[in-house]
Protein backbone atom coordinates (compact mmCIF):
# COMPACT_ATOMS: atom_id res chain seq x y z
CA UNK A 1 0.00 0.00 0.00
CA UNK A 2 2.85 2.07 0.23
CA UNK A 3 2.96 5.46 2.55
CA UNK A 4 0.28 7.63 2.75
CA UNK A 5 0.65 11.41 4.21
CA UNK A 6 -1.76 13.38 6.35
CA UNK A 7 -1.19 17.45 6.44
CA UNK A 8 -2.62 19.78 9.37
CA UNK A 9 -2.40 23.32 9.28
CA UNK A 10 -2.52 25.17 12.58
CA UNK A 11 -3.17 29.03 13.11
CA UNK A 12 -2.02 30.29 16.55
CA UNK A 13 -2.41 34.35 17.35
CA UNK A 14 -1.07 34.77 20.71
CA UNK A 15 0.31 33.49 24.11
CA UNK A 16 -0.48 30.73 25.96
CA UNK A 17 -4.07 31.74 26.85
CA UNK A 18 -4.99 32.30 23.41
CA UNK A 19 -7.50 30.43 20.81
CA UNK A 20 -6.02 28.93 17.42
CA UNK A 21 -7.70 26.83 14.79
CA UNK A 22 -6.57 23.57 13.39
CA UNK A 23 -7.28 21.91 9.61
CA UNK A 24 -7.03 18.97 8.49
CA UNK A 25 -9.12 17.95 6.14
CA UNK A 26 -12.11 16.53 7.47
CA UNK A 27 -10.92 17.64 11.18
CA UNK A 28 -11.38 21.40 11.50
CA UNK A 29 -11.91 22.91 14.83
CA UNK A 30 -11.01 25.76 17.20
CA UNK A 31 -8.07 24.84 19.78
CA UNK A 32 -7.00 26.38 23.31
CA UNK A 33 -5.45 24.90 26.65
CA UNK A 34 -8.28 23.12 28.86
CA UNK A 35 -9.80 24.48 31.80
CA UNK A 36 -8.89 21.59 33.83
CA UNK A 37 -5.05 23.36 32.76
CA UNK A 38 -6.14 26.83 33.33
CA UNK A 39 -7.41 27.61 29.79
CA UNK A 40 -9.96 29.34 28.28
CA UNK A 41 -11.62 26.11 26.97
CA UNK A 42 -12.39 26.55 23.77
CA UNK A 43 -12.36 24.15 20.68
CA UNK A 44 -9.94 21.00 21.20
CA UNK A 45 -6.84 20.22 23.10
CA UNK A 46 -3.51 17.60 22.47
CA UNK A 47 -5.02 15.89 25.30
CA UNK A 48 -8.62 15.36 23.63
CA UNK A 49 -6.98 15.04 20.25
CA UNK A 50 -4.62 12.17 21.89
CA UNK A 51 -7.70 10.66 23.19
CA UNK A 52 -9.54 10.83 20.12
CA UNK A 53 -7.13 9.13 17.92
CA UNK A 54 -6.39 6.17 20.22
CA UNK A 55 -10.23 5.29 20.39
CA UNK A 56 -11.02 6.00 17.17
CA UNK A 57 -7.78 3.43 15.77
CA UNK A 58 -8.91 1.28 18.51
CA UNK A 59 -12.78 1.14 17.35
CA UNK A 60 -12.14 1.04 13.83
CA UNK A 61 -9.21 -1.89 14.13
CA UNK A 62 -11.36 -3.86 16.48
CA UNK A 63 -14.19 -3.62 13.80
CA UNK A 64 -12.15 -4.68 11.61
CA UNK A 65 -11.22 -7.72 13.27
CA UNK A 66 -14.43 -8.97 13.73
CA UNK A 67 -15.64 -8.43 10.06
CA UNK A 68 -12.65 -10.21 8.79
CA UNK A 69 -13.26 -13.41 11.62
CA UNK A 70 -17.09 -13.46 10.39
CA UNK A 71 -18.04 -12.68 13.93
CA UNK A 72 -22.11 -11.91 14.13
CA UNK A 73 -21.71 -8.81 15.75
CA UNK A 74 -25.26 -7.13 16.48
CA UNK A 75 -24.01 -3.93 17.81
CA UNK A 76 -20.25 -2.02 19.55
CA UNK A 77 -19.86 1.60 21.37
CA UNK A 78 -16.69 2.82 23.04
CA UNK A 79 -16.15 4.86 26.06
CA UNK A 80 -12.27 5.74 26.63
CA UNK A 81 -10.63 7.99 29.63
CA UNK A 82 -7.33 9.73 29.60
CA UNK A 83 -5.49 10.55 32.20
CA UNK A 84 -3.20 13.29 32.41
CA UNK A 85 -0.66 14.23 35.16
CA UNK A 86 0.72 17.56 35.79
CA UNK A 87 3.08 17.60 38.99
CA UNK A 88 5.47 20.66 39.11
CA UNK A 89 4.41 22.27 35.77
CA UNK A 90 5.45 18.79 34.02
CA UNK A 91 2.39 17.59 31.76
CA UNK A 92 2.54 14.29 31.14
CA UNK A 93 -0.06 11.62 29.73
CA UNK A 94 -0.18 8.73 31.76
CA UNK A 95 -2.86 6.35 30.84
CA UNK A 96 -5.58 5.46 28.46
CA UNK A 97 -8.30 3.45 29.28
CA UNK A 98 -10.51 1.98 26.73
CA UNK A 99 -14.17 0.34 27.55
CA UNK A 100 -15.50 -1.34 24.45
CA UNK A 101 -19.19 -2.60 24.76
CA UNK A 102 -19.55 -5.64 22.33
CA UNK A 103 -22.49 -7.47 21.87
CA UNK A 104 -23.17 -10.29 19.22
CA UNK A 105 -26.33 -11.81 17.90
CA UNK A 106 -28.17 -14.58 19.34
CA UNK A 107 -27.25 -17.68 18.26
CA UNK A 108 -23.62 -16.95 19.00
CA UNK A 109 -21.95 -19.51 20.36
CA UNK A 110 -18.96 -20.44 23.12
CA UNK A 111 -16.20 -20.15 19.87
CA UNK A 112 -17.52 -16.95 18.90
CA UNK A 113 -17.11 -15.34 22.76
CA UNK A 114 -13.55 -17.10 22.99
CA UNK A 115 -12.97 -15.36 19.65
CA UNK A 116 -14.19 -12.08 20.44
CA UNK A 117 -12.15 -11.97 23.72
CA UNK A 118 -8.78 -12.61 21.97
CA UNK A 119 -9.53 -9.98 19.62
CA UNK A 120 -10.56 -7.21 21.80
CA UNK A 121 -7.25 -7.41 23.35
CA UNK A 122 -5.64 -7.66 20.19
CA UNK A 123 -6.87 -4.80 18.44
CA UNK A 124 -4.95 -2.54 21.51
CA UNK A 125 -1.78 -3.94 20.30
CA UNK A 126 -2.57 -3.74 16.47
CA UNK A 127 -3.63 -0.19 16.08
CA UNK A 128 -1.26 1.95 15.28
CA UNK A 129 -2.07 4.89 17.43
CA UNK A 130 -1.42 2.28 20.45
CA UNK A 131 1.78 1.44 19.20
CA UNK A 132 3.10 5.21 18.58
CA UNK A 133 2.42 5.76 22.50
CA UNK A 134 3.69 2.25 23.58
CA UNK A 135 6.32 2.56 26.74
CA UNK A 136 4.95 6.26 26.57
CA UNK A 137 1.12 6.14 27.59
CA UNK A 138 -0.15 2.87 29.52
CA UNK A 139 -3.09 1.38 27.63
CA UNK A 140 -5.87 -0.40 29.96
CA UNK A 141 -8.82 -2.00 28.67
CA UNK A 142 -12.46 -2.38 30.66
CA UNK A 143 -14.12 -4.94 28.16
CA UNK A 144 -18.23 -5.34 28.29
CA UNK A 145 -18.65 -8.28 25.88
CA UNK A 146 -21.99 -9.92 26.10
Amino acid sequence: MGQHHFHLKADWPGGRNSTGSIDAGNLRTKISIPPEMDGPGIGTNPDEMLLGAAATCYLITLAAMIERTELPLKEMALESEGVVDVTNGVITYKKIIHKPYVALKNGADEKDYQKLHKLVEKAESSCMISRAVKGNVEMELQADIR
